[in-house]
């Protein structure tokens, strides 16, 4: 977790909403010299701070809404902190809560150094990772209508369909007539048959328009992370846009917690008080990773006889969770290196290498832990 607490003159919190949005701006001994109510416009905001902005710095809750506030701050030379909205427990501890409230306490936050931040995704390629998003969530509505097809064969208790539908061309050969003798069964059939064709229409498109963004976007970076066995274009997409600037991230244990690759502890008096913060991080990027791993373990033998190791200690969940922090490792140092994978230097040994060789190796010297550093060659 990290705080913003640079000083500044004044300090504004905002509490942000579609249409409307609380101003409360604090001096440097604490006092309210704003607090008022304005219309989310960019000439209402500029108005009402104008007095404080010698040096004001604005700070808002990760909403949904707040794209427009953080790019008109940097294109008016004004200091704006984006507060993670998982980690701003104070401003919803309250016995009671308002707009008001709120836009103090984020205030009060900031001018504390207390500010929990989240990353300020720049103008410019952050429009991309939304709609790379947006392909996802197509994706996840097309398997939707397959398991709606496969559920209606199988609740009149048919034979399967044997070939997967998500594929046009099997689709095309299914005979629908021939397998549903209700008109309108049949009719619910073609109408998430057409759905599905439909839906491969605008992902395929979507998939083109991203492959040649990137390119010009950053192309050695999307060529660099298909240098990873299993890794293809939708997840060096996801990897590149999601990450975005590897230098935001001090250390690989940061990009590691921020992907979700590494279980967060809380302990006192020297007990293990369990986990939490499962949902704080990068959904797309856990998802990515743990993807990678599986396709690295169907690409690569070496794989196959790390995850065997593995899981005779952890069990398979966690055997692909080691290998997933592993690529993670591997991806931080690839990115600040701006190096391609290099599979020698990622299993610490020639390609090629028995379990009984790596058994004799971890003898003759200590055993490296999982968390080992990955140098990369291209």
């Amino acid at each position: 977790m990290r705080f913003y607490n640079q000083p500044h003159r004044f300090y504004c919190g905002v509490d942000l909403h579609a249409r409307t949005m609380y101003l409360c701006i604090l001096d440097q001994a604490g006092a309210v010299v704003l607090h008022q109510e304005v219309s989310a416009e960019p000439s209402a905001f500029l108005e009402a701070i104008a007095p404080f902005r010698n040096d004001v710095v604005v700070a808002c809750e990760c909403l949904f809404c707040w794209y427009w506030l953080a790019d008109l701050c940097q294109a008016e030379n004004i200091a704006f902190v984006l507060g993670h909205a998982l980690y701003m427990k104070a401003i919803h501890g309250g016995k009671s809560a308002d707009d008001r409230i709120d836009s103090q306490k984020i205030a009060q936050l900031v001018r504390g150094g207390n500010l929990p931040i989240a990353y300020v995704y720049p103008k410019g390629r952050r429009e991309t990772r939304d709609l790379l998003r947006r392909r996802m969530y197509l994706v996840h509505k097309r398997a939707e209508v397959v398991a709606h097809v496969v559920n209606t064969n199988s609740q009149y208790n048919l034979p399967p369909f044997g070939k997967k539908l998500i594929y046009a061309r099997n689709r095309q050969a299914l005979k629908i007539a021939d397998r549903f003798a209700d008109a309108s069964v049949r009719k619910s059939i073609e109408l998430n048959l057409r759905l599905l064709d439909t839906l491969d229409d605008l992902i395929g498109d979507v998939e083109l328009y991203l492959q040649r963004t990137v390119k010009v976007d950053d192309a050695d970076t999307f060529y660099r992370l298909r240098s990873i066995p299993g890794v293809g274009k939708i997840l060096a997409l996801v990897l590149l846009y999601e990450i975005h600037d590897i230098q935001r991230f001090a250390n690989e244990g940061m990009l590691l917690s921020y992907a979700r690759l590494i279980r967060p502890q809380k302990t006192s008096a020297g007990k293990v008080k369990g986990g939490g913060g499962a949902k704080i991080g990068n959904a797309h990027l856990k998802w990515a990773f743990s993807e990678a791993a599986c396709l690295l373990a169907r690409e690569s033998d070496q794989a196959k006889r790390f995850l065997a190791r593995q899981q005779k200690k952890h069990g398979k969940p966690k055997a692909l969770g080691i290998l997933a922090a592993r690529l993670g490792r591997a991806v931080y140092h690839m990115l600040r290196q701006k190096k391609a994978f290099d599979p020698k230097r990622f299993w610490n040994g020639e390609p090629g290498v028995t379990p009984n060789q790596l058994k004799k190796a971890a003898v003759k010297r200590p055993r490296r832990a999982h968390g080992s550093r990955c140098v990369l060659e291209a």
